[in-house]
C-alpha cells in the first residue's frame, strides 16, 4: 500500500478561497453562474474555491467582476 503526502495548502489561497465562495453565497449564484459571468469553466470556479489553483492576475480581476466586487474585497487580509 503506498501512501500520498497531502500537500499543505497555501494559507493566502485558502483565505481567497473562503473570501470568493463567501461573496459567491452572498450573491445567490452558483459556481456555474459565476464561471459564466468570469468567462471560466466551472471546475476552474471549484478549483479556486478548494485553494487548489493560484489564479494570475487577469485571473483575479475577471473573479472579482464576475462577483460584482473590488479587488480588495475578495483579497486576504493583511495578518497571514
Amino acid at each position: 500500500m503506498t501512501q500520498t503526502k497531502k500537500k499543505k495548502k497555501n494559507p493566502i489561497l485558502v483565505k481567497f478561497a473562503a473570501k470568493v465562495r463567501n461573496r459567491r453565497h452572498a450573491l445567490s449564484i452558483t459556481q456555474e453562474q459565476l464561471a459564466e459571468r468570469a468567462d471560466f469553466h466551472v471546475n476552474y470556479i471549484g478549483g479556486v474555491e478548494r485553494a487548489q489553483r493560484n489564479p494570475s492576475l487577469t485571473s483575479l480581476v475577471a473573479i472579482a467582476k464576475g462577483l460584482q466586487c473590488s479587488l480588495n474585497e475578495i483579497f486576504p487580509d493583511n495578518d497571514l
